[in-house]
């Protein structure tokens, strides 16, 4: 058995701790993974905050890349040394939702994510005192080692930088999968997008990609703009200073926007993307919101309007296939991910990292190893 250094969340609300864990060995059909990168994104902020409950202890992290260290028997996809991508949503291939091409629907991921647990019900962390640590969206990446399925892993270059594999793995694909899959926004379409975090400057720069007229950013964090603007925004909207729907119409001539976006997960937001929608349009939610969250809708919008509201996970992609077309993106220079990149960290101030993502002090930032 090996041991890595996690972050490991005993209690909702309380600071995750750095300690030594145990690793169980890979067993059929799964890897170890040593990890190089891991993002800090809010969906693990949502857990911390106990928005989302899951059972403790647990070791939280989804967003990543590595190395593989060990492979279970059966293993046939990748080799040890090999670099990859965890995916937080692995899928069984087979089912109707794998078939059909939405694989983060998968109920194999769906799961993992609501039981901490691998596919076979147990666990492969255990703390200094022998007790079960639960895994989090079946990956754990804010350990240093990690067991996983080998279906949440995807292969690639070893010559693509870890630190940019890891921004992809999640941020990227789903915000501009939202933009590609979800929404299906056309060229010369007019684009808002509430929310300027992680994910929203990824569907920024996914509205930019696919030649959209006008891409409205929305956020209360007035420093954004820099960032948004960069990322493709033509206009950015503080909505701290009055009615951000009012001013999206104001800036479309009066009808609103062909397609808006939240990235936030906050009912307030979620409401004005949907009124800020024109007449036809088309409004999709990213954000995660709290487990009992409502927002407030309209319906006679979706008549009369014939407004179409809709929900996307992982950027309804199909993660890998599109995490490997991302990076061919990037290197064609298509794709940004160094602007990306605000602060890196080391495990130790994973507590820090949190709090200036609450604060709105980063666009991304990642939790590094040598």
């Amino acid at each position: 058995m090996s041991t890595a250094l996690a972050a490991v969340l005993y209690e909702s609300n309380r600071p995750m701790v750095i300690e030594e864990v145990t690793v169980l060995p890979p067993q059929a059909g799964e890897v170890m993974v040593r990890m190089k990168a891991a993002g800090v994104c809010h969906s693990d902020l949502h857990v911390i905050k106990g928005d989302l409950p899951m059972p403790c202890p647990i070791i939280l992290g989804h967003e990543g890349a590595g190395v593989v260290e060990a492979v279970g028997p059966g293993v046939t996809s990748v080799q040890e040394g090999d670099h990859v991508i965890p995916i937080w949503r692995a899928s069984c291939g087979r089912c109707e939702y794998c078939m059909n091409g939405k694989p983060a629907l998968c109920d194999m991921g769906t799961a993992m994510r609501f039981t901490g647990t691998m596919p076979d019900g147990q666990t492969r962390f255990r703390n200094a005192r022998g007790d079960s640590i639960r895994h989090y969206a079946g990956v754990s990446t804010f350990s240093s080692l990690s067991t996983m399925p080998e279906a949440a892993v995807v292969k690639i270059d070893p010559d693509f930088p870890l630190w940019k594999a890891a921004l992809i793995g999640c941020g990227v694909i789903t915000g501009v999968g939202a933009v590609t899959y979800a929404a299906q926004v056309r060229p010369g379409a007019t684009v808002a997008v509430f929310g300027c975090g992680g994910i929203g400057l990824n569907i920024i720069q996914g509205a930019r990609m696919v030649s959209a007229a006008q891409i409205i950013a929305v956020d209360s964090v007035a420093s954004k703009e820099t960032w948004a603007c960069q990322m493709g925004a033509t206009h950015f909207i503080n909505s701290s200073q009055g009615d951000p729907v009012q001013a999206v119409k104001d800036l479309t001539g009066g009808k609103g926007v062909d397609y808006a976006f939240e990235a936030i997960g906050l009912p307030k937001p979620i409401e004005q993307a949907f009124d800020s929608v024109k007449k036809g349009g088309t409004c999709v939610v990213s954000g995660i919101c709290r487990a009992d969250a409502r927002a407030g809708i309209n319906v006679n919008q979706l008549v009369y309007a014939e407004k179409t509201l809709k929900g996307t996970l992982y950027g309804s992609a199909r993660p890998r296939v599109d995490l490997t077309h991302l990076i061919g993106l990037h290197q064609s220079g298509h794709l940004m991910l160094d602007e990306l990149l605000t602060r890196t960290y080391p495990l130790e101030q994973i507590n820090e990292a949190y709090e200036s993502l609450e604060r709105g002090e980063v666009a991304r930032s990642l939790i590094v190893w040598d």
